[in-house]
């Protein structure tokens, strides 16, 4: 895989992406705290029949930082900077955790954009707003210096305190990316999750009019909320990836990417 990589000037600084590939265009959304750099065995799967644009959020990645707290709508909206830099006129969606929430209102605020959205491990829960960085991610699993700068972690202490933001069998390799990626956060690492926690899901499901694919691990601790969840979407389907926990874009990168690719060939496998 070759992977070209720019910035592109926003409203929000310059943001950083990877791209590969050629043909119809999909844009990736990465977890909080991450960057594109988590979706690199994703776009590997993907690229050889798909152009892949993987971005960073402002303040994540190689991208700008920014200090005041942006909103889900924000990062969808500078997707939509991104590919009008890039030429591209419509693209399929596809994001992890708060990156299902950004395809989310992506696919449901540009329709004339967008022709299919997949949505990994999406947060939903019936009735409920996550509870940002005091609840659902407390921040004790995610240790800082005595200025509040973060800290890295060793695979042990993330199984120990956090498992649920965990893969199931995380490498060496994956737990340098994560560090690297809050390192490269730094204290603006939580304006993503409390994005999400400003943001009304639910709704944002509701208005979504194009097909829509809904991955999630059997693992995964909203797994139980899947139908309630199928429910919000008005064309949609859901799989369940055996084995499968959180940051199934890079453990199951192969199994992502190919329901990915049967579900925009229209295969009726894909979801079954």
């Amino acid at each position: 895989m070759t992977v070209r990589r720019g910035l592109v000037r926003t409203r929000f600084g310059h943001i950083h992406y990877r791209r590969a590939g050629q043909g119809e265009s999909i844009m990736l959304f990465h977890i909080n705290q991450q960057s594109s750099a988590l979706m690199l065995e994703l776009m590997a799967v993907l690229s050889p029949h798909l152009d892949v644009v993987a971005m960073d959020y402002p303040s994540h990645g190689h991208s700008d930082h920014i200090t005041q707290q942006p909103r889900i709508e924000d990062y969808a909206d500078t997707a939509l900077e991104v590919m009008d830099a890039l030429g591209i006129g419509r693209t399929h969606v596809l994001g992890e955790a708060v990156g299902s929430a950004v395809a989310t209102d992506f696919a449901g605020r540009h329709p004339g954009r967008v022709g299919k959205a997949i949505l990994v491990s999406c947060p939903f829960v019936p009735g409920v707003r996550p509870k940002g960085t005091g609840g659902d991610i407390p921040r004790h699993t995610r240790p800082a210096d005595a200025s509040g700068f973060p800290l890295t972690r060793t695979k042990e202490f993330l199984l120990e305190h956090d498992p649920e933001h965990a893969p199931m069998h995380p490498t060496q390799s994956w737990m340098d990316r994560i560090n690297v990626a809050q390192i490269e956060a730094g204290r603006e690492r939580w304006q993503a999750i409390d994005a999400l926690h400003l943001y009304d899901l639910k709704a944002g499901l509701q208005r979504i009019a194009c097909p829509v694919l809904m991955l999630t691990g059997e693992h995964f601790y909203f797994i139980q909320h899947k139908d309630e969840m199928l429910r919000q979407v008005r064309n949609g389907r859901l799989s369940i990836i055996p084995g499968g926990r959180f940051c199934m874009t890079w453990e199951r990168a192969q199994e992502v990417g190919e329901a990915t690719l049967a579900f925009l060939r229209g295969d009726g496998r894909a979801g079954a």
